[in-house]
């Protein structure tokens, strides 16, 4: 079966800014163009993340800074109206934050990330405390495997757990991360199972099926494809 997939702990970076609360509202500037991101947790105590503070939540200071919302846009943006009075990062950030466990496998966090369409995730353990941040950047990282990598990992995992017998008979070839897989098989019908495991090796971009074989009847006895 193929290997156990990359979790979010692989790739996070584990030296993370952050502020505090009671941070005011030009350090929080000032941290982002320093660090250069666009977002960062707010921690309490020895590190809990209790939300995030992003460009987003700061941007409605600018926005309104020259202009008194009219009652039905105070009414309709309520919370952004709020952060154009923010001093603080209490005042300004989400909460509760959207974080991810160490463990989530890629996948999960980058299905967190495109749901509630944020580009980073805080990493945290079973009490709330900071390990690190995710971004889309980290989660792209798998991509950079060595095509080599993935052939080898496609021949071991799937091309000898799906055809012990026809192993030998199977060519794997990766170009840019797209697998193609050539040769002849004795069932047809695994074609579809090697292509969905195949796809689950962390690098893939693409499968290219290019297998031929023979399809089994209900009765045991097979017919050339």
């Amino acid at each position: 079966m193929p290997d156990t997939p990359h979790v979010v702990s692989d790739v996070m970076t584990r030296t993370v800014v952050a502020v505090g609360r009671e941070a005011p509202f030009k350090e929080i500037v000032q941290t982002m163009e320093q660090w250069k991101v666009s977002a960062m947790p707010v921690l309490e105590g020895e590190g809990r993340v209790v939300g995030v503070v992003s460009e987003a939540d700061l941007l409605p200071k600018e926005e309104f800074r020259d202009s008194d919302p009219s009652l039905f846009e105070q009414r309709r943006r309520l919370s952004d109206v709020a952060k154009a009075g923010a001093v603080t990062a209490e005042e300004l950030m989400s909460t509760p934050a959207i974080t991810v466990h160490p463990d989530a496998t890629l996948a999960q966090a980058a299905r967190i990330m495109a749901v509630r369409h944020v580009k980073r995730l805080p990493v945290v353990d079973d009490i709330g405390m900071l390990q690190g941040v995710v971004s889309r950047a980290d989660l792209l990282k798998v991509f950079l495997r060595p095509d080599e990598e993935i052939e080898e990992e496609v021949r071991r995992t799937v091309v000898s757990y799906l055809f012990p017998a026809f192993s030998h008979a199977i060519h794997v070839n990766v170009h840019e991360g797209v697998v193609t897989l050539r040769g002849h098989i004795h069932d047809t019908s695994l074609i579809s199972v090697a292509v969905r495991l195949v796809r689950a090796v962390e690098g893939v971009v693409d499968v290219e099926p290019q297998l031929t074989g023979e399809s089994a009847g209900r009765d045991g006895t097979g017919t050339t494809r």
